[in-house]
């Protein structure tokens, strides 16, 4: 008779620790005017921020304003999204699949890379390195299917998923692979970076753009001397809010995709953890703060501390920020064709600042942020003359312009300043005004 009881009592608490455990996901398209608001309340759990962030981004949405406040056991998320369009979500078919993936944050972390080989390089950045190493990749007898090609500071890292072209699967051979690794190491080592250049196989499955961010970091592109100056206004601040023991990351930059992702994903793996936040995008730029502490529960303890935490923050804003001429490729794929375009760039002094390659259905479709050597932008007669090697029907050209300004030197240091003294409780009541618990945070 006491088990007939018991089993009742323990269905309940299972069900009480799923609902715990899965985050309930509310979307409003009424109570904003130009964007659609995401609401996710979930049990507190290390990482969820950045999982939300990324879900988000990876179905291609434009976080306008953000709202994050996580207290005790507790974590509440508000985004205020838009399509790439600047328009509310409409599509049910996006709005299930945002529930559905919001839903399940806790249980899907990254894609899967089965029957593929992900391959990781770091290194010294020069004109006609990619050319070099997608060379090796197609002597080597292999498939390129995706790839994401960052640079920042004169560093460059790589992630790249392969197939063996005569199987159609990943390489298992353990002796192709120490060929490949050890061509593309000579590769990356050139003349003048005997020791920090790195290839790897990598067998953990991670997020593709997190884990380029991870490769800069641990390589330290943030600690090294820009090779050009940067012309874009990007301003970045740490205070210690010594009454609520956080510390409070100011951040002042061009608005620009994915821009929230990058900030997240360098603090969480700084092994910092988000508490509250706000996020706030205009015509003249975004304006993010967050209260942070330590893993372990404390805030930041030194200036040196400070430093590297500013450091770090502007890098990560910074190895996404293109500049140049963006090349959009689109023709049917063969082996070797990445190869060729590589060559093509390199043999017109073309230098690839970023690059992300994939293939569907036998088509090769790339993008590629180029720039002259040295680091200016290309003559558009040397593009024509590219685009009529590649096939200017293939070859798309869309100018990109500089990583801009967000107003004066001047303007941007008082205002930033302005922030910083934002107090906590000023938070808290923006907080709870968005999500209609009180009629004024004023």
């Amino acid at each position: 008779m006491m088990q007939m009881y018991r089993r009742p009592i323990l269905e309940e608490y299972e069900k009480l620790v799923v609902r715990m455990n899965t985050p309930r996901v509310m979307i409003d398209n009424a109570g904003c005017v130009n964007a659609t608001r995401i609401m996710i309340d979930s049990a507190k759990k290390d990482g969820i921020l950045l999982d939300a962030v990324q879900v988000l981004t990876d179905l291609n949405l434009s976080i306008k304003k953000g709202y994050v406040s996580s207290d005790g056991r507790w974590n509440m998320d508000v985004f205020h999204v838009t399509n790439l369009d600047g328009s509310k979500l409409t599509d049910d078919s996006i709005i299930n699949c945002i529930e559905q993936s919001l839903g399940t944050i806790h249980r899907t972390r990254s894609k899967s890379i089965d029957g593929m080989t992900a391959l990781e390089l770091t290194g010294t950045d020069r004109v006609g390195l990619l050319s070099e190493v997608f060379a090796v990749l197609s002597d080597l007898n292999c498939d390129v299917v995706e790839s994401k090609v960052w640079t920042h500071n004169g560093r460059i890292a790589a992630l790249i998923y392969l197939k063996d072209c005569d199987s159609g699967f990943s390489i298992e051979d353990s002796q192709k692979i120490d060929r490949i690794e050890a061509r593309l190491r000579n590769v990356l080592k050139g003349d003048n970076d005997i020791r920090s250049a790195k290839t790897s196989v990598s067998v953990a499955v991670t997020h593709t753009e997190r884990r380029l961010h991870q490769m800069m970091f641990a390589d330290r592109d943030y600690d090294r001397t820009p090779i050009a100056k940067t012309q874009h206004s990007l301003l970045v601040s740490v205070q210690n809010c010594l009454e609520k023991e956080y510390s409070v990351v100011n951040i002042q930059c061009k608005d620009r995709p994915k821009l929230l992702f990058d900030v997240v994903c360098t603090l969480t793996d700084m092994q910092y953890v988000v508490f509250h936040a706000t996020i706030d995008t205009t015509e003249d730029g975004a304006y993010l703060e967050f209260f942070i502490r330590h893993i372990d529960g404390t805030p930041i303890s030194s200036e040196a501390e400070k430093q590297r935490v500013i450091l770090c923050l502007r890098g990560a804003i910074e190895r996404r920020a293109s500049e140049g001429v963006r090349l959009e490729l689109l023709k049917p794929d063969k082996p070797g064709l990445l190869a060729e375009v590589m060559r093509t760039f390199r043999e017109n002094a073309i230098n690839v600042m970023q690059a992300e390659i994939s293939t569907s259905m036998g088509m090769a479709l790339n993008v590629f942020y180029v720039t002259d050597a040295v680091g200016q932008a290309v003559d558009m007669k040397v593009i024509e003359s590219v685009r009529e090697r590649i096939g200017s029907g293939y070859l798309r050209v869309k100018e990109v312009a500089a990583y801009g300004k967000a107003g004066s030197e001047e303007e941007n240091r008082g205002s930033l300043g302005s922030a910083v003294l934002v107090s906590l409780g000023n938070l808290l009541r923006r907080n709870l005004y968005n999500l209609g618990l009180i009629k004024s945070y004023c």
